[in-house]
Order: structure tokens, then C-alpha cells, then sequence
């Protein structure tokens, strides 16, 4: 495979550009399965998925302006990035699964493994997810914006690590603007829980 390839969101679908390494230079090999390219592209793909899954349940539970358009906001923005960061694993022909634990590219491997579905920091167990599909009104309100703060902290951490290790440019700078909207996100969430008369 020649220069590496990243997918960018564009109108009407994902268009195929040329990517450039970290330092502004043109990537010329794909990254290897083992690296934090491809590690970031699979946790965060599988991070996301649940942030997803968590904002349309709340989007059914409550009939607040406020908290829908937040949760469709983070879940068309976090769905599209999922796409990407496949996007990029299939143009490098890597596995989608990883062979190891789950953020062991960014020296966390021997973190013991998550328990009811929360495979990384931050993730919310099956049984909390099922909870969030049980309440309504404000409680669900409250409890979606607690479940996704915590998500967020996960996801800048690991998004993070990625500007630290990974090589990519594309993906470094994805991983930085991640980085700076969950944590503009956590504190309008912070505000709206405090609106509600409750703590993350």
C-alpha cells in the first residue's frame, strides 16, 4: 500500500486524502497493527460506539430541548469520527479487533480488564446502560449527563495519549480536537447537572 490514506468528512460522504505525519512530512508506510495509530483507531472506534448508543437512549427518554440536542450533537460527532478512525483502519488493511487489552498502545495492557461491558476508563457498564433505558424526565436527564461525563474524562485520556504517541498527522490532529470539544462538553455538562440540583 502506498502513502498512507485518511478519510475526511466531507459534504455528501468521506473523500480519500493523503495524510502527513506528525511532524508535516508525508507519511510514506502504514502504521503497524501494534502501533498507537491503529490501537487509538480501534479503542476509540469502540468508545465511541457506546457514547452513541448512550445519547439515543436519552433522546427517548426525555422531551428537554436542551439535553436532546446535546445528545444528538454527541452522537452525530462521535459516530462520523468512528467512521473515520474505521475508515483509516481499512485503508492500512488492519484488523478492526485488537489482538491485546484494550489500550495497551498507550502502556495500560496489564490494567485489569473491565468488568459488564465497560472495556476502558470512563465506559459505563451494561447494567448502567440498562438503568439510563428504565428512567425518564430528569432523572434520566441527570443520569445521562453523569454516565457521559465520566465517558468524556475516558475519552480525553486516550485521546491524549494519541497526540503524545501517535504518528499519523490526520489522526494526532483528530485526537487533539477531540481532546479540546469533551472538555468544552464536560463543562457545559457540569453546568447543566448544577442546573438540575446535581454532582457528576
Amino acid at each position: 500500500m502506498g502513502a498512507v490514506a485518511t478519510v475526511v468528512v466531507a459534504a455528501g460522504g468521506i473523500t480519500v486524502a493523503v495524510a502527513a505525519s506528525s511532524d508535516g512530512s508525508s507519511a510514506t508506510s502504514v502504521p503497524s497493527t501494534k502501533s498507537a495509530d491503529a490501537g487509538f483507531a480501534r479503542d476509540m472506534a469502540t468508545h465511541h460506539q457506546q457514547a452513541v448508543e448512550m445519547s439515543y437512549i436519552v433522546r427517548d427518554r426525555t422531551k428537554d430541548e436542551e439535553i436532546r440536542r446535546l445528545a444528538y450533537d454527541i452522537a452525530q460527532t462521535q459516530a462520523n469520527q468512528r467512521g473515520m478512525l474505521l475508515g483509516w483502519l481499512d485503508l492500512w488493511e488492519l484488523p478492526k479487533v485488537p489482538e491485546g487489552a484494550p489500550m495497551e498502545w498507550m502502556g495500560m495492557g496489564d490494567v485489569p480488564p473491565g468488568k459488564d461491558g465497560a472495556l476502558m476508563p470512563g465506559m459505563a457498564t451494561n447494567t448502567e446502560l440498562k438503568g439510563l433505558g428504565k428512567l425518564s424526565g430528569r432523572a434520566a436527564e441527570v443520569r445521562y449527563l453523569q454516565l457521559m461525563t465520566e465517558h468524556h474524562k475516558g475519552g480525553v485520556h486516550m485521546a491524549a495519549g494519541c497526540v503524545e504517541r501517535c504518528e499519523v498527522g490526520a489522526e494526532v490532529r483528530l485526537a487533539r480536537g477531540m481532546v479540546a470539544s469533551q472538555e468544552s462538553e464536560i463543562e457545559l455538562m457540569a453546568g447543566l447537572l448544577k442546573a438540575r440540583g446535581a454532582k457528576a
